[in-house]
C-alpha cells in the first residue's frame, strides 16, 4: 500500500447541551440498576465529557490547513449535527443507529461507539480516528503515520507522557486509560498465539491523546479474534471502569505485538482545562504551532458551567490559531460565530488571567 492511497477521517461528536439529547441521557441513567450506576467510571458521566466547546469546528480547520489531501470525512453522532456544518459530497454524518444495533442504544460511552467505526460503509482501509478535541499542529507527512513492509501495512503508535501503569488487575480507582492498558496486556498474556513478534515486550504506559492512524482490515481481524473484548465494551451505556478500550489501546497494543505498528515519538502537547494553570499548556501550543504533530485540548472541568472563563479563553486561543473558516462551515453561521476573541493573534494565554 502506497501513501498515495486515500486516508479517510472519522470523528465522534456530541452536543451535550441539546435538550432532546440531555433528556435521553437522563432517562438512560435512570433506567440503570444501582450496580450499573456504581460501575460507571470516574468522570464517565460528567458534563465535560459531552460538552461541545466548538472543538470540532477548529479541528476541521486544522485538518484543512495541515492535511488538505485527506479523504472522506465521517462524523459519527447521535441524531445530531452541528448547526454550522456544511455537508457536501466529501463529508458524511453517520448516525449511531446506522452502526450500532438497536438493542444497544442509546449509549453515551465513546469506547462503545468507536468499537463500530470500522463498519462505516465506504470507509477507506487507512483512516485517522479523532476525538474532536485533537488537532493537527503542523503539515501532515503520511510517512510519519503509516508505513509498508511488503504486503504488511502498519501504523505508528505514540506513547503519552503519563506515569507508567503498574501491571495487575483492573481497579475501580484507576483511570480509564490505566485500566484499558491492563485489560489489553492481560488479554495478550493469556491468549495463545496472540503475539507474533518474539521481541515484543509490554510498555506499561497509556497511549497519547492523538490522531489514531488505523487500518480497517485490522479492526475486522480483531473483532473476530477477540469477540469477548468487543462484547464487553459493547455492553455499556456509560463508560465503565472494568471494560476494555478497543480503539484507544487494544488495537494499537496488538498491532505492536504483531508487527503491524511501530512506536515513535511525536512533537505534541496535551492541555487539560482543569489543570491549575491551563494557560501554560496553551502558551506551549502557541509557541510551537506549526511544528507540533498534534495537540489535544481536553475538557476536564467536569461539571463546571459552559461559560467558565477557562473554557472561553481556551476557545479564544483556538480561534486565534485557526481564524480562517474551513469550507466545512456555512458562511452564515461563521458570521454568527463570535467566540471570545483577542485583538492580537496568537496572544499568549498567560496574558489572559485565569
Amino acid at each position: 500500500m502506497h501513501n498515495t492511497a486515500p486516508v479517510d477521517i472519522v470523528y465522534l461528536w456530541v452536543d451535550g447541551s441539546d435538550p432532546a439529547w440531555r433528556n435521553k441521557r437522563r432517562q438512560a441513567r435512570q433506567a440503570l440498576t444501582s450496580m450499573q450506576r456504581q460501575n460507571i467510571s470516574t468522570y464517565g458521566d460528567v458534563e465535560g465529557r459531552f460538552r461541545d466547546n466548538d472543538e470540532l469546528r477548529y479541528s476541521l480547520r486544522a485538518l484543512e490547513r495541515f492535511f488538505p489531501q485527506h479523504g472522506h470525512i465521517y462524523i459519527v453522532t447521535d441524531a445530531q449535527a452541528p448547526a454550522w456544518l456544511h455537508t457536501h459530497p466529501g463529508l458524511s454524518i453517520v448516525d449511531h443507529r446506522d452502526l450500532i444495533p438497536a438493542h444497544a442504544l442509546p449509549t453515551f460511552d465513546s469506547c462503545h461507539i468507536e468499537s463500530y467505526i470500522h463498519r462505516i460503509p465506504g470507509l477507506a482501509e487507512r483512516f485517522f480516528y479523532f476525538n474532536d478535541d485533537v488537532f493537527f499542529g503542523a503539515p501532515v507527512d503520511l510517512d510519519d503515520w503509516f508505513w509498508e513492509d511488503g504486503v504488511n501495512s502498519g501504523v505508528y503508535a505514540g506513547w503519552s507522557d503519563e506515569a507508567q501503569v503498574r501491571p495487575g488487575p483492573l481497579s475501580r480507582d484507576a483511570s480509564a486509560l490505566e485500566n484499558a492498558c491492563r485489560a489489553s496486556m492481560t488479554w495478550l498474556d493469556t491468549k495463545p498465539g496472540s503475539t507474533s513478534d518474539p521481541q515484543y515486550r509490554h510498555t506499561c504506559r497509556t497511549f497519547s491523546h492523538s490522531p489514531r492512524p488505523m487500518l480497517r482490515s485490522v479492526l475486522y481481524v480483531l473483532e473476530a479474534m477477540a469477540p469477548e473484548l468487543f462484547a464487553r465494551v459493547r455492553s455499556t451505556v456509560f463508560r465503565n471502569w472494568d471494560k476494555p478500550t478497543i480503539i484507544s489501546d487494544f488495537v494499537m497494543r496488538w498491532s505492536l505485538a504483531n508487527g503491524r505498528a511501530r512506536s515513535r515519538s511525536y512533537a505534541h502537547v496535551y492541555v487539560s482545562s482543569g489543570d491549575s494553570d491551563p494557560a501554560a499548556g496553551m502558551d506551549h501550543v502557541i509557541r510551537a504551532f506549526g511544528e507540533l504533530h498534534f495537540f489535544c485540548v481536553n475538557d476536564t472541568l467536569d461539571n463546571a458551567p459552559a461559560d467558565d472563563p477557562r473554557l472561553l479563553r481556551t476557545q479564544a486561543a483556538l480561534q486565534s490559531l485557526f481564524a480562517q473558516a474551513s469550507h466545512h462551515e456555512l458562511p452564515a453561521t461563521e458570521r454568527a460565530h463570535q467566540p471570545p476573541a483577542t485583538n492580537q493573534a496568537f496572544m499568549p494565554l498567560s496574558a489572559l488571567a485565569y
